[in-house]
Parts: C-alpha cells; sequence; structure tokens
C-alpha cells in the first residue's frame, strides 16, 4: 500500500474520472482531504452527492493515514453485500488488502489483509466481536452511507458499541437526512433554533456545485399522467387521472394502477424510456437505462415488457439473488440497453454508463428518490445528461424540483412537516418481494392504465403540456441530443415549448375564425378556469394554498380579486403563472 498507488485512483472510482478531473483529485476532493489532516479529527463526516467521488477520497485518506502509522487497520462499513465487494476493489487499487468475505464466524481474517468491509447488519449481530477487533488494532473506520447506521435502534446501538475504541471515525453520504427520529452513531447534532436538532456536516459538497463543476450530469425529469380505472373490493369501479388534484387514497390507487405491469401505463412509458435511449445513444454509444421496480414480480413483468418493446431482453437484478453482484458488474461492462432492479437495489448499482431510468416505485421519500437519481447523475465526459421517467405524482414532482437543496437529519421536527411520511425510510429499505403496501385498505383490480406525456422538470423550471405518446410535441423532448451543456439543455427546452405554444395558438386562432365569438360571460368563464387550473397545479408543486397563489398573483400584476378581474387582467395572471412554472422561484 502507498500514498503514490492512491493517486493514482480514478476521482470517480469504480466509475470513469469525469471530463477534465483525472489525473488529480478533484477540487471538492482535495479540499476535503486538505481539511481533515488540517484538523486530525477523530470523527469527520462528509456529504458529498452521488457520483462526486466519496470511493477515491476517502480511500486516499485511508492511504495517508495507514502510511503515517497513525492506523494499521481498516474497516469498511456499507450498507450491502454487493458494495462490500466494490470497496474491496477500489481498495485494491491503490495497495490496500480488504477482505470482502469476512464473516462473523471467522472472529479474525488472514493477515494478508489490512482491514475487511462488512456490513452494517452484520455490524448489529454481534457488536462485542467488532469491538474487539478494533481494539486490537489502531483502526480507522469508514462509514460508507452512513445514514444506514440509523435504519434501527438495534444497529445504532451496536454501531457506537463497535467503534467507539476507533482512533479514527470518517463518515460518507451523499443524503445524510432520515425520515425518521433515530439518531445515527458519531454525528453531531446542533440545535437549530426551532426546538429540533440538526445533523452537522464537517465538509459538503452538493448537487449544484458538483454540476456547476461537471462533475455530474443534469437530470431531464420527464412526468407521465395519465387516465386510470380501477375496482375496488366492494366491487366499486373507481377513475381518476393522475397528475390532477386528488385525495390521499385516490392518488394511492390511480398511482398504484400506473405501476400495475397489466396496464398500459408503465408500457407506454417503458417505450417512450426506449425511445429516449435511442437517441442518447447518438452520442453516447454504451449508454443503458434501468428501470426501479418495487418488487420481484413487477420487476420481471416489467423486463417481459422491455422484451417485447425493443426485442431484446433486460438483465433483472433481484435482492436475494446470490449473483446480484456479478449481474450488475457484468452489465456495467456490456452493451445491453435495459437493467431491471428492485428497488432496495438502487443505493448499490454503480454503473456509469446509466443515462435513462424509470422510476416505476411507489417509494417516495427524499433519501431513496435522492439515492435512486443519483445512479444516472455519474458524469464520464462532459456535456452527457441523464433522463428519468416518472409518474406526475405532487411528491414527486416536488423532489424532482428540489435537486439541489441540501437537506440535514433533524431530530425532533413535527413528523408531517413535509408530509412525505407516508412511507418510511425503513420501508424503503426493506426485502421486497411482494407488491407494494400502498394503499393496501382498498385494493382494487386495474381496469384500465394509460399514460399521457405530462410535462419536462429541469432546472426548477417546467416544459411542455399534454400530449399523447408518441405524438410530435412529445418527441420534441424525448428526441433532445443525448450530448448537451446544462445551459443548452434550458435554451432548447425553453424553444421547444415557445414553439409548441406557438403552434397551438395558431391552431387556436384559426379554430376561433372559424366559430363563433364567445360572449363577453363565456370568455370570462374560460379565463378564469384555465387560470384556477395553473392555480391548482402550482399549488402541488408548492403546496402553497390556492388563495395564497392568488394573492401573488395580484401583488405581481395589480387589479382586484378573480371574481371582479377583467379578461386582460386574468390573461396576465395566466402569463405569470406560466412564466413562474419555466423559472425558478
Amino acid at each position: 500500500m502507498s500514498v503514490s498507488a492512491a493517486s493514482h485512483l480514478s476521482p470517480s472510482y469504480p466509475d470513469r474520472a469525469a471530463w477534465g478531473t483525472a489525473p488529480k483529485l478533484r477540487a471538492w476532493q482535495q479540499q476535503a482531504y486538505d481539511l481533515y489532516f488540517s484538523r486530525e479529527p477523530r470523527d469527520f463526516l462528509t456529504v458529498a452527492t452521488p457520483g462526486a467521488g466519496k470511493t477515491t477520497y476517502a480511500l486516499r485518506i485511508a492511504s495517508e493515514l495507514l502510511s503515517r502509522g497513525i492506523v494499521r487497520a481498516l474497516t469498511i462499513v456499507t450498507p450491502t453485500e454487493h458494495l462490500k465487494r466494490q470497496w474491496a476493489d477500489a481498495a485494491a487499487r491503490v495497495g490496500i488488502s480488504i477482505d470482502p468475505e469476512f464473516k462473523n464466524s471467522q472472529g479474525a481474517t488472514s493477515r494478508d489483509y489490512v482491514g475487511v468491509a462488512v456490513t452494517y447488519a452484520q455490524i448489529a449481530m454481534h457488536p462485542a466481536l467488532h469491538r474487539a477487533r478494533t481494539e486490537a488494532r489502531k483502526t480507522l473506520v469508514i462509514f460508507d452511507e452512513i445514514h444506514h447506521a440509523g435504519d434501527a435502534k438495534s444497529w445504532g446501538d451496536g454501531i457506537r458499541e463497535a467503534f467507539e475504541p476507533a482512533t479514527r471515525r470518517l463518515g460518507l453520504t451523499g443524503t445524510p437526512f432520515r425520515s425518521d427520529d433515530s439518531p445515527i452513531p458519531f454525528v453531531t447534532y446542533v440545535e437549530d433554533g426551532e426546538g429540533a436538532m440538526r445533523s452537522v456536516s464537517d465538509y459538503s459538497y452538493g448537487y449544484g456545485p458538483a454540476l456547476a463543476d461537471n462533475v455530474v450530469r443534469p437530470v431531464i425529469f420527464l412526468a407521465y399522467s395519465g387516465e386510470m380505472k380501477w375496482r375496488t373490493r366492494a366491487g366499486d369501479e373507481i377513475a381518476a387521472t393522475l397528475g390532477t388534484p386528488l385525495t390521499k387514497d385516490q392518488l394511492s390507487q390511480a398511482w398504484r394502477a400506473a405501476l400495475d405491469p397489466k396496464g398500459d401505463w408503465i408500457r407506454q412509458v417503458i417505450h417512450a424510456a426506449d425511445r429516449r435511449l435511442t437517441e442518447v445513444r447518438r452520442g453516447v454509444p454504451d449508454a443503458a437505462g434501468l428501470v426501479i421496480a418495487s418488487d420481484h414480480e413487477s420487476a420481471r413483468a416489467y423486463a417481459r415488457h422491455i422484451r417485447t418493446v425493443t426485442g431484446e431482453g433486460a438483465e433483472v437484478v433481484l435482492s436475494d439473488d446470490p449473483g446480484a453482484s456479478k449481474k450488475i458488474k457484468d452489465f456495467g461492462t456490456s452493451d445491453r440497453r435495459w437493467l431491471v432492479a428492485v428497488r432496495m437495489v438502487s443505493e448499490g448499482v454503480d454503473i456509469p454508463r446509466l443515462c435513462v431510468g424509470v422510476y416505476a416505485t411507489s417509494t417516495s421519500t427524499p433519501l431513496f428518490f435522492a439515492q435512486a437519481v443519483g445512479r444516472f447523475v455519474r458524469a464520464r465526459k462532459r456535456g452527457e445528461t441523464a433522463s428519468v421517467f416518472l409518474p406526475s405524482v405532487p411528491v414527486l414532482m416536488g423532489l424532482a424540483g428540489e435537486m439541489e437543496e441540501e437537506r440535514d437529519h433533524v431530530l425532533g421536527r413535527r413528523r408531517d412537516e413535509d408530509g412525505l411520511d407516508d412511507l418510511l425510510l425503513e420501508q424503503a429499505q426493506q426485502d421486497k418481494k411482494q407488491p407494494d403496501a400502498l394503499g393496501d385498505e382498498l385494493p382494487f383490480q386495474t381496469l384500465e392504465a394509460s399514460a399521457t406525456f405530462d410535462r419536462v422538470l429541469f432546472d426548477g423550471g417546467e416544459f411542455g403540456t399534454a400530449a399523447a405518446p408518441g405524438s410530435p410535441e412529445e418527441e420534441d423532448f424525448i428526441g433532445l441530443p443525448g450530448l448537451l451543456e446544462p445551459d443548452q439543455v434550458a435554451s432548447l427546452l425553453r424553444k421547444r415549448q415557445a414553439d409548441q405554444q406557438a403552434a397551438k395558438r395558431k391552431t387556436k386562432k384559426g379554430s376561433e375564425d372559424d366559430a363563433p365569438a364567445l360572449a363577453p360571460h363565456e370568455q370570462l368563464a374560460e379565463l378564469r378556469k384555465e387560470l384556477n387550473g395553473l392555480v391548482g397545479a402550482w399549488n402541488h408543486r408548492t403546496g402553497q394554498p390556492h388563495g395564497v397563489i392568488h394573492a401573488e398573483l395580484r401583488r405581481a400584476c395589480g387589479g382586484p380579486a378573480i371574481a371582479q378581474a377583467t379578461a386582460e387582467q386574468i390573461r396576465e395572471r395566466v402569463a405569470m403563472i406560466r412564466k413562474w412554472a419555466t423559472q425558478r422561484k
């Protein structure tokens, strides 16, 4: 092992280095490294967005500590079996021998190894064993995705017991927040002035700065709504439109119907995603797609849809498959188009050629969403973009619009603060072999499920209007070039939206010329209906009450309440709220 060897590791290992970053450490990695050794801390928490290169950074620190004799052993703790092997491979590249097959029953490993890679669950099963190993030699412990240390009270207690004697502890995470009040071991919390305790990182590198540095790809979200119809246990048939205001129960059922492999919605979205992948491959020849499924049964069904659409089979990775790690590794170096993984696998899937995703799961926690999207942002060369297809569901639209928001873990906050606690983190991480329990209180049979292109979300803005799958309007966005700078993406999205709106106005004008003019009261009614619809959509995006939105529009545009407003005043408000939707607000 040597620091020199570590210096030759790709900044984004196990991926190829991003454009313009190799062979030296990336700027953020060097800053965090320098800060670490200027402080010489026992505990250090580094938060870096998925795809930024945390592995390289951590191994550089480990190499230096081992070289200086500050530590003599290394323990790497990961959330999954697959990541144990991935870390061992990376460590081997810099001359650090790590045993990824260590089992608690062994008690000790070969002297050929500097250390071991273990899972959080493995530590929790026998913390005393790992404490003894830690006490026996001066040890650096690297916690990969340290937020998992709080997945269960027993895990947190076990982690504390096992590694309290460690000489050094380095915590890594791309998403330091959780949806519960389980404290993360060895993480510092401070009062936030609002009666809660907030986690504090020693160094943070978010998605926004990483995007500006060309370290990660910009993400284009393509949202699909659609018509859903299902039958309840009582025999009632219910129809609803995904993407419109719905009650919680209706939304759960409509969402579930959309993801049902028996319906057309998921088939149409997979078809659209495959067309997008074909376009991306014009600039990125080995680009691949990933469908994130909720359960094993759905994953297999989605793979059958992919074969029907593409004529080529998809690789399916299931959580209980002993060959999952090999499948992931083989897929990463192949030229195959599609991979389907059960949702809990997403955090361990590190395949840099993944450029297109289908979010076909009902998991809606910010943590899981960020980790899932993180599978697609690992840039290899400048200009690569990521495209993620997802249902037009308010909570997902909100998360997609907040990609650059940096969150901390907060203890003691109101649990309904963000409205996202209906599916807790534990549910997002459990081994799912059966379909989701989403909406199980109203079991149903999907009768119909069809997709409609809704809109594109990018950089806080919304683009496009409702369009049928396969239509020219949808193709305007599906066919975006796969190699574009972020500012080029935004510019092209604005242009295509403007072209579509101009075409619609022209068509509408032609229709109006042939149709009798509306009476003033009819014209006002149509304008009020249009404005109220846009206000409803803005409510779903921001959570602001309808009355507050109307008040903001009046402040921005002037004029009386909508009931007394003139047609021209309402048109101004319509234009203003559309402007909000295409700009960061």
